[in-house]
């Protein structure tokens, strides 16, 4: 079932979203080569529970009860293209990184992710960035009330695939509310004119996954681990938006990120 906000429920999700917002700028400043990806996650559990929310990943569940995601945020360097569990892996110059950060605050959550470089990286991994972001925005600007979430989709698969980029299927954006994950479900492909109808009072999380090579992934043993099947980098960008008649609301920030560091996709 699709539920539409209320002004004080986007006003919630607003704050959830400010929280995640912050949680990210302060993960910016220790994204560096030598640190590990575990450092980064305990940095953010510890930021995002001292301000009165809850890691919204942190024992979510997986394909069986038995194996829940253990960590605050998903952080996936290079081949990874999302769910990246945190551990003992030192980051490299040259790296690139997507941070995906949940939290829950006052009954509501906030999602987005954002992909760092670290340190200098080439010119490929630069424009990898470079078209997934833009992606995310061409997506963004087709999320208003009256169009379908295959627009959404079409927007993101024609900007990257005409590029030469590929565009992950088996990975979608959601629904945001007072569940991590609600309805429409919202694809980087489709096809114009297909797919739920968006209403004012949508929110929803955009969240183009592209691969620097062919779009085909392949699922770890570990039950959450996504990876590019030709080894070659992808990245992730993503934003939380509210469906209005008119221009597109987007209620997730990178400000804080970016107070931090340069715009890696510019």
């Amino acid at each position: 079932m699709i539920h539409l906000k209320l002004p004080n429920e986007i006003a919630k999700l607003r704050s959830a979203a400010e929280l995640v917002g912050k949680t990210l700028g302060e993960i910016a400043k220790y994204v560096k080569p030598g640190v590990t990806t575990l450092e980064l996650d305990a940095i953010a559990e510890d930021y995002i529970r001292t301000r009165n929310g809850r890691p919204a990943f942190k024992g979510y569940p997986g394909s069986s009860p038995e194996n829940p995601f253990p960590g605050t945020l998903c952080l996936s360097v290079n081949d990874v293209v999302v769910h990246g569990i945190p551990n003992e892996y030192v980051l490299q110059e040259g790296d690139i990184l997507s941070v995906d950060c949940g939290a829950e605050l006052d009954g509501f959550f906030g999602d987005f992710a954002y992909t760092f470089a670290i340190g200098e990286i080439t010119e490929d991994k630069h424009e990898l960035l470079k078209v997934t972001a833009a992606s995310l925005f061409e997506g963004i600007d087709r999320a208003r009330a009256g169009n379908r979430v295959g627009d959404i989709g079409y927007a993101v698969q024609h900007y990257c695939e005409s590029r030469g980029f590929g565009v992950v299927k088996e990975l979608v954006g959601h629904g945001v509310g007072r569940a991590l994950h609600e309805e429409p479900q919202v694809p980087n492909h489709g096809k114009r004119g297909d797919g739920k109808k968006m209403k004012e009072g949508l929110t929803i999380c955009i969240e183009p996954m592209i691969n620097a090579g062919i779009e085909k992934v392949k699922f770890m043993e570990d039950g959450w681990t996504v990876k590019t099947e030709d080894g070659k980098a992808s990245a992730h960008y993503e934003h939380m938006v509210c469906i209005r008649r008119g221009a597109p609301e987007v209620i997730s920030m990178w400000d804080y990120i970016e107070e931090v560091v340069a715009p890696p996709y510019k």
